[in-house]
């Protein structure tokens, strides 16, 4: 590919505070060359392509980092029985929550799975998601979280980042956690690292859903296999998880509703990003994570939907970001640095994405609106246009 010269646009600081204008994007093979003003493009550069983007806002693009995006079937009858008092653990040991999406998802061919998981994502592009992450974990057997598998490398539009995430619930056919967790460590996570369907393994680390033991040595076993890992920790209770993506070094620690000042101090002295999800808070009536509290003692946090079929049915950015604001104290400048670089670290491709500098991905959002725009009117995104590698993916 020859080079592009995207000029005449206003420029957004790496830190979100601040917009430089009359700036200029070159862009070669999909990757970042050069930005800067647009009287200082080098004169070396010959452009087989130029873009006039009319003084329009330029934006790294957002990356959405904790989906359950592939189900089937409907869990809408459980926000009501939520509603009437009846707690989340309760629902699954009546056989509801995640084993009831699990019948559905098993059922349902992969071509229908295809279908219906290619509108959900269509949905994230329209909202300027440039990459996406998506989630196994309803179907619980080999044959099936093979097939989710399968299904999730078939999705078009953003890139999409798989997460193995066998470890989400127990099925039926095993009678205790640690024979579930041995047989996911000694047969599916050995058969998915063979056919390279992901690169990265969950846990949902919780009181009386898989705690601290059982989940050490899973975690062990799936990082001696090479795979990076992500954890479900504390949403519930001040549980075991955060404690252990800590110990393991995972790229990310996931709710993380319930910390105490020491396990905020160690995410601070880590790589390890909070990742906070608002919109399931809102949904399952929890408190919000502190997110003004590790922001401050110098961790990295990361915003997500966590759009699933059952304590979150919803892919809304603009409202994850409302409440990041609202709730947790969140100015605007972090929360697009939470749902752009630091999505991005979360994903462990922080040097690939996240920001418009050189040698990475030229995903970046191109707007009329300003800044203030987003994460402002729930259910609303601005119109724009969405590059993927340099290329115009979407308008809207």
């Amino acid at each position: 590919m020859s080079l592009q010269l995207f000029k005449n646009c206003r420029l957004v600081a790496p830190d979100f505070k601040s917009v430089t204008a009359k700036s200029a994007l070159i862009v070669k093979d999909g990757t970042v060359q050069w930005t800067g003003p647009q009287t200082k493009v080098p004169k070396i550069f010959k452009f087989k392509k130029v873009t006039d983007l009319k003084a329009k806002l330029v934006f790294p693009s957002f990356i959405e980092c904790h989906t359950h995006t592939l189900f089937a079937g409907s869990r809408a009858n459980e926000f009501e029985m939520r509603n009437n008092g009846v707690s989340y653990q309760e629902i699954a040991a009546k056989g509801g929550g995640i084993l009831s999406t699990m019948k559905q998802t098993r059922i349902a061919t992969e071509k229908q799975l295809l279908s219906v998981t290619q509108k959900r994502v269509d949905s994230f592009l329209r909202q300027g998601v440039s990459t996406l992450e998506v989630k196994t974990g309803y179907a619980l057997d080999v044959k099936n979280e093979i097939k989710c598998l399968n299904v999730i490398k078939k999705l078009k539009g953003p890139r999409v980042i798989s997460t193995f995430l066998g470890a989400h619930a127990r099925p039926p056919e095993f009678s205790d956690n640690s024979s579930y967790l041995e047989f996911l460590s000694e047969k599916l996570l050995p058969e998915i690292k063979r056919k390279k369907l992901s690169r990265r393994v969950d846990i949902f680390i919780e009181n009386k859903f898989f705690e601290k033991e059982e989940s050490q040595r899973y975690l062990r076993k799936a990082k001696d296999l090479g795979f990076d890992l992500t954890v479900h920790a504390n949403q519930l209770s001040l549980s075991a998880g955060a404690g252990l993506a800590l110990e393991h070094g995972a790229h990310s620690a996931d709710h993380v509703i319930n910390l105490d000042d020491e396990l905020i101090k160690k995410f601070s002295n880590s790589k390890t990003v909070a990742v906070l999800l608002p919109l399931a808070d809102l949904y399952m009536k929890c408190a919000y994570p502190p997110a003004r509290k590790l922001i401050d003692s110098g961790a990295t946090v990361a915003l997500a939907t966590d759009f699933n079929p059952g304590s979150c049915p919803s892919q809304d950015l603009a409202t994850v970001g409302l409440l990041a604001r609202l709730e947790m104290k969140m100015t605007l400048p972090e929360v697009f640095s939470a749902y752009t670089l630091g999505a991005a670290k979360a994903l462990g491709i922080d040097g690939e994405e996240g920001s418009l500098e050189v040698g990475k991905a030229a995903n970046f959002i191109c707007t009329d609106a300003e800044l203030t725009d987003f994460f402002y009117s729930a259910g609303h995104t601005p119109e724009h246009q969405l590059f993927i590698r340099g290329k115009e993916i979407s308008k809207r």
